[in-house]
This record gives C-alpha cells, structure tokens and sequence, in this order.
C-alpha cells in the first residue's frame, strides 16, 4: 500500500513535522510503503485560475507540482499535516491544495455525476498542531482538507489534532502524543485494508 505524507510546515522539525513522522513510521510498522513531501522544498506557485486544466485534467503550470501530481494520484492513504496559522492550514499547504484544482477537474472528465458520489482514490488525513486551545482552532482546517481529498478522490477521515504546541520544544512535554501519531499511522493503513476507521486523536 501507497502512503504519501505531506509535510506542511514552513518549520524544518518542529512539533508538525515530528507528528507526522511518528505517524508515518506506524504506517511503515503496519507495511505501507511510505513518501513523502516537504512542501517548503518545492518550487511553486499557487493556483494562477487560468482554467487550463477544466478540458484536460492536467495542470498547465510547469513547476515542481508536476513531480506531486503522481505522487497523489498513487497514494491509498495521504496525511496531510500542517501546523494551524490564523485557524486554517499554511500558506506553503494551502498552495499545494489550491494546486489541486487540476485533480479536482480531472475527476469531473472521468466520472459521471453518478460516479461521483463515491470515493475510489483512498483515504485522506489532516494531521495539525495548533497553540491555543480554542473549541473551533481546527475547524478551518478541517474544511480545507474535506475538500482537497474529494478533489483527490478520497474520502477525509478522522484526524489526528494535537492543540497546545507552540514553541519548538512544546512536544517534550507531551511525549504521549508521538505514541498516540505512532498509532495513529498503524491504524489508518489497517483501516484502509479492512474497510474501517481509525479512531480520531485529539
């Protein structure tokens, strides 16, 4: 099984990308097969709304979103992390989910309105760390992950939310949470297999 980790922090090893690699390496525990994708390393733009994609399903846009295109397309499961800036995503994932758009037509070419109603492309997860503890602190995150897997085909599962980090060394007071991404990871490659759900975290 294909499982892509996108990584979307702008913060090279901070509490996001630590969450999502404890989760990653459950996947890998459970034998998924495992990439992943630092979205801070890509050379990109956002989406420039040219509709060059709405006859093809391609991307017109010659940049590194042409290498991820595949890598989306293969993946069963994708983990979407990012830490939350302003209660939504980063501007570094958000350009990859606006980017998606020419997934998003792609599905409108090769499926009916009927065949729509379903999800054959997998799962997809948001894992996100947040500073405060706010009722709705993943709420915005939560609708823009919806929508990018649906463009991807795939259905938005239950995420993994982990609130209170913000500075870097937040997560060594919360050493429980790398263990509950560990298994967050396992789970979701084991609920992919048989047709269930892993349980949501945080």
């Amino acid at each position: 099984m294909n499982v892509l980790g996108i990584y979307g922090s702008p913060r090279k090893g901070g509490n996001t990308d630590r969450l999502l690699d404890s989760v990653l390496e459950g996947a890998q525990a459970a034998g998924a097969e495992v990439k992943r994708i630092y979205v801070r390393k890509l050379k990109m733009s956002g989406c420039i709304e040219c509709g060059g994609c709405d006859k093809t399903g391609e991307c017109v846009v010659k940049d590194d979103m042409q290498e991820v295109y595949p890598m989306l397309a293969e993946a069963s499961v994708i983990f979407l992390a990012s830490p939350i800036f302003f209660y939504g995503i980063t501007a570094q994932a958000k350009a990859l989910v606006d980017r998606s758009q020419a997934m998003w037509a792609r599905r409108m070419l090769l499926k009916t309105r009927e065949e729509r109603k379903r999800y054959d492309g997998g799962t997809g997860y948001l894992v996100a760390a947040g500073a405060t503890k706010g009722k709705t602190l993943f709420d915005g995150a939560r609708m823009e992950a919806r929508y990018f897997f649906d463009a991807l085909d795939m259905h938005c599962g239950e995420g993994f939310f982990a609130r209170g980090l913000e500075k870097r060394s937040d997560l060594e007071k919360h050493p429980e949470l790398l263990e509950d991404a560990f298994r967050f990871g396992r789970e979701a490659v084991e609920a992919e297999r048989t047709g269930g759900s892993p349980a949501a975290a945080g």
